[in-house]
């Protein structure tokens, strides 16, 4: 059976980090306590008084992941309000962008698409808010807390509540073990972003990708999610690959799409002979 995202428990199969649940100096016992909470449901430690390393850091308002002795790097969270992505949404070339093309969302009111490589869920809400069911799979307990925290914020927010919470579910565990035994409704498309080593070390590699990278490095089994994501699908796998990448387990897709920096691979599956 599949194991959805629920308060008070650890998903089998799951990855767990070694990064802990902290809160700022000077915390009052109530948000200790919602510290705690957190650190419990997700299976991960609470450690107060820490200084360096990454850490969960627990807010009033908010989960933040941040590198505690790199203040510059600064924090990240999962903010569906936030101004780029509502700009994204409302601006940001709806049908026509590049993500909606490669899933075939054209003459398409809606697809359901699973998205088994979750990360931080942007991808995902461009998909929602064109009017997709996403599901969504996050194997880091780490990365799958900022991703809840953001959906449950996301729910209590004025013009977000009216449709995401409908529109968007996560699960936790490991995309390759869930792919091959999906027991939930069957997606038109499954989606793949694997993470992918950068080479490069500067200030232009975003400050989550940057702790993403440490926290977690490369996806070293993304070659093995085509597979179970051909089987499962009923119109097409995407992929997301860095522009120069090699395909996905080495098959050449049926469409790329390039772009300046990244291109989509898109594997029909009609044309696949199984």
């Amino acid at each position: 059976m599949l194991d959805i995202v629920i308060p008070g428990a650890v998903m089998p199969g799951a990855v767990t980090n070694s990064v802990p649940v902290t809160v700022p100096m000077h915390a009052d016992g109530e948000l200790i306590l919602l510290a705690q909470q957190t650190a419990t449901k997700w299976g991960l430690n609470y450690s107060a008084d820490i200084d360096s390393g990454l850490a969960l850091v627990q807010q009033i308002s908010h989960l933040e992941l941040r590198q505690l002795d790199e203040p510059k790097v600064g924090a990240v969270k999962v903010d569906f309000a936030s101004d780029a992505l509502t700009f994204r949404r409302l601006h940001g070339g709806g049908k026509k962008e590049a993500i909606a093309r490669a899933i075939g969302l054209k003459g398409k009111d809606s697809l359901h698409v699973l998205d088994a490589t979750a990360g931080l869920g942007r991808d995902a809400f461009v998909l929602a808010s064109l009017g997709c069911v996403v599901d969504m799979i996050e194997r880091s307990s780490v990365v799958a807390a900022l991703l809840q925290d953001g959906l449950k914020r996301a729910a209590c927010d004025t013009e977000l509540s009216a449709w995401m919470p409908a529109k968007m579910q996560l699960f936790h565990g490991i995309a390759v073990e869930l792919l091959t035994d999906w027991s939930h409704k069957k997606p038109d498309v499954v989606y793949l972003d694997p993470m992918f080593p950068h080479r490069k070390k500067n200030a232009a590699v975003k400050k989550e990708m940057r702790l993403f990278q440490q926290l977690l490095g490369p996806d070293e089994d993304a070659d093995l999610l085509l597979e179970p994501a051909l089987a499962l699908a009923k119109k097409r796998v995407v992929v997301k690959r860095p522009s120069g990448a090699p395909f996905l387990a080495g098959k050449k897709p049926h469409i790329e799409m390039l772009g300046k920096a990244n291109r989509f691979d898109v594997y029909l599956i009609q044309n696949i002979n199984v």
